[in-house]
């Protein structure tokens, strides 16, 4: 007699297992049921399947460590299922005779390989089909060679090919689960079988995923990526082989990891982009062009790290996008089909200011064109609208419409919405150049005069290579260094079709800022912005960690928000790292966090010293208010930017830049040596800062760009 033990993790249904037991039975098996589902309640029903025995497993782990306890919470439902029935006697001594196991559902798949492992000698099987099947041959072929299709490990050395093919999804889950990835060897053998010749690409593919998905279970991220991208390599199917690669990077930036074939998953999509493009399916263009620009611009890669490989060599980071036909064609300018109207004499001028959200730069903006005399002012907030919403952040119909040479349905969106706006407006300005600056540029500005404004953040994203800067007629940014940074990227603002380009500071109100300082504020360090990796505040901990050792007396105050871990895991990563160092410095008293304040001109009477500790920066606010109170600026020379012919060093005085925290800490002592000294050197930064970038002088600046056709 052969001997047929079924598992299930859940309520099998009865006529279903019914006939199943009936046909096993007609074929001379005996059939054992071993569930970890609650029996009482069908007990009646069970007893009437007919089957020669019936065990109920434990269905839970109550009686089990509270260790084994918490590691099940953070397992698979199917290895907890094994959790709470690898000890049960009964189970056992039947899974030793046993010649056929069955898994009828896959929370029980994990469970019957496990068994498998024990009983080498019995067919595994998911379901009844398979191991009815199993149990006609075993009739036929009394001793017969196994066939295990829940593949152990030995197998896939044997003939993976044969194994890999036609394997269940639930099977290759367990037989992928988190023990087998935890062994070196296990993990390597199931990698080497994702790259093995002749698997057809479709298995290739998915059993890379199965091995993937049971790497990042046993907590080998980077095995998981080179499982997905090592497959990739061996697929020539453009579209399989980019996605592959795609999910092989983006386990590696999940974790905060700068992934090691970046730059293979960016080619891969843009030689499918490239692909689509010439045959003219631009809808498949765009996604995959869209899908190239948002993994080379991704912001761990560039916003939430201390390092960019724009930074470090922008011309070589954009070579590799500069040889795609799709993204050159994206980037080609179109031009405006007449100029901007001159100035009206018969009326206010029609400003429109607008953005999406982020209003932070513009409440100075606001305040004065919506009260000038020589303006008729109206302020649109896209992220206000949900249509405008939309289109403004619709970065691959915005690449189908470039690669549709403007004749995708899109355009007819962007028209329909904005260009009432447009026919309004004397001159639009746009704050910050991401997404809406791409979107409004898809259509002809008609006579009206287009000024948008680039901060700093914007030279790490895709957003200005969507933008055609060519229907664009002044360009603003904050620093000169920002402007040589986004040319050396951009060759639309090199070439005869570039927009106008201005320098002008951020609207700040410094002159509010001057108020007298506090007994004890001359020892006190201060950072103003917290809240992204690229403030760097470690660095501020290091300078004042070595002032410490000189004189107990100096603190360091931390204005605004914490870092939000849910930005990302780079972000989460550095948080959890400068938690760790502030602990006994915030316990001891030498770093107070203020958090976040509407009044920071009060906060800086207690600030002697302002920092900035940024690894970049466009023209860091904080700093300049800082300056404006009379704290005495040190400045880190802003590695982003540094030994560039424009950089921290060119956009403030002599003197406030340094270039390591040794001698950031050595400014310090030498400018609080004394009282006098002290007040000195913050009067001089006072004054330069109000008498440079006072609102009062900056806004001449501004009615210049606005007013002036120039």
């Amino acid at each position: 007699m052969t001997d047929v033990l079924l598992i299930a993790t859940s309520r099998p249904q009865l006529g279903v297992l019914t006939d199943s037991v009936r046909t096993f039975r007609d074929r001379g098996a005996n059939v054992y049921l071993a569930g970890t589902f609650r029996m009482a309640p069908i007990a009646e029903e069970l007893s009437q399947v007919g089957l020669n025995g019936l065990h109920q497993l434990p269905h839970n782990l109550a009686a089990r460590s509270s260790v084994m306890r918490r590691k099940a919470k953070k397992s698979p439902a199917g290895m907890r299922a094994w959790m709470q029935s690898s000890r049960d006697r009964w189970l056992r001594q039947h899974a030793r005779k046993a010649q056929v196991f069955v898994a009828l559902d896959p929370g029980a798949v994990y469970t019957v390989w496990r068994l498998a492992q024990y009983n080498t000698t019995a067919e595994a099987h998911f379901g009844f089909a398979p191991a009815l099947k199993a149990l006609d041959k075993l009739r036929q072929s009394a001793g017969g060679a196994r066939q295990n299709l829940l593949p152990p490990l030995g197998v896939v050395a044997r003939d993976v090919r044969r194994s890999l093919d036609g394997v269940p999804a639930t099977v290759m889950r367990a037989a992928t689960a988190r023990p087998v990835m935890r062994s070196a060897v296990g993990a390597r053998l199931w990698r080497s079988a994702t790259v093995v010749p002749g698997i057809p690409d479709n298995v290739r593919a998915a059993t890379s995923r199965y091995v993937a998905e049971g790497m990042q279970w046993a907590g080998r991220t980077s095995g998981a990526a080179i499982a997905l991208t090592s497959a990739a390599s061996k697929i020539p199917d453009l579209a399989l082989r980019a996605d592959l690669f795609h999910e092989g990077v983006m386990t590696e930036i999940a974790k905060g990891i700068s992934p090691r074939d970046l730059g293979k998953a960016v080619d891969a999509h843009l030689l499918h982009a490239d692909e689509r493009y010439a045959k003219g399916d631009h809808e498949a263009a765009s996604e995959a062009l869209n899908r190239a620009l948002s993994l080379h611009f991704h912001r761990v890669l560039h916003i939430d790290q201390l390092s960019s490989p724009i930074a470090e060599d922008a011309q070589k980071f954009m070579a590799r996008l500069r040889r795609s036909e799709a993204f050159r064609a994206v980037s080609r300018p179109r031009g405006r089909k007449q100029p901007p109207a001159p100035v009206p004499a018969d009326r206010p001028l029609r400003l429109l200011v607008t953005t999406s959200a982020n209003v932070n730069f513009l409440h100075h903006i606001l305040a004065r064109y919506g009260n000038h005399p020589q303006v008729e002012f109206r302020f649109l907030d896209l992220a206000a609208q949900r249509q405008l919403k939309q289109i403004a952040w619709a970065g691959r119909r915005v690449l189908e419409d470039r690669l549709a040479d403007g004749t995708s349905t899109y355009q007819a969106d962007v028209e329909r919405l904005m260009r009432p706006h447009l026919d309004w407006a004397d001159v639009v300005f746009l704050d910050w150049s991401v997404g809406p600056a791409a979107m409004l540029t898809t259509i002809d500005p008609g006579d009206t005069k287009i000024v948008v404004r680039l901060h700093s953040y914007e030279a790490f994203t895709r957003w200005p290579h969507m933008t055609d800067f060519s229907r664009i007629d002044d360009l603003v940014f904050v620093a000169p260094h920002v402007q040589d940074l986004v040319k050396s990227l951009v060759p639309q603002l090199r070439g005869d079709d570039a927009p106008r380009m201005h320098i002008l500071d951020n609207a700040m109100e410094l002159s509010g800022f001057v108020r007298p300082k506090s007994a004890e504020a001359r020892f006190n360090l201060g950072l103003i912005g917290v809240s992204q990796v690229a403030k760097d505040p470690l660095w501020a901990v290091d300078v004042l960690k070595r002032l410490r050792k000189q004189d107990e007396r100096y603190r360091l105050l931390l204005v605004g928000n914490d870092m939000d871990p849910k930005t990302s895991r780079a972000t989460k990563d550095y948080r959890k790292q400068f938690e760790k160092e502030l602990e006994p410095l915030v316990e001891s008293g030498a770093v107070v966090r203020l958090g976040p304040t509407d009044d920071v001109p009060a906060a800086l009477t207690d600030i002697g010293v302002i920092l900035s500790s940024s690894v970049r920066e466009g023209c860091h606010v904080g700093l300049m208010e800082g300056a404006a109170s009379a704290a005495v600026p040190v400045v880190r020379d802003w590695p982003f930017y540094s030994g560039q012919a424009n950089s921290a060093r060119t956009l403030y005085p002599k003197g406030w830049v340094v270039a390591s925290p040794e001698e950031a800490a050595e400014r310090v002592l030498e400018v609080t040596a004394t009282e006098s000294a002290w007040e000195s050197a913050g009067r001089a930064a006072s004054d330069h800062a109000v008498s440079t970038w006072d609102w009062s002088v900056v806004q001449n600046h501004f009615d210049e760009v606005f007013l002036d056709r120039g």
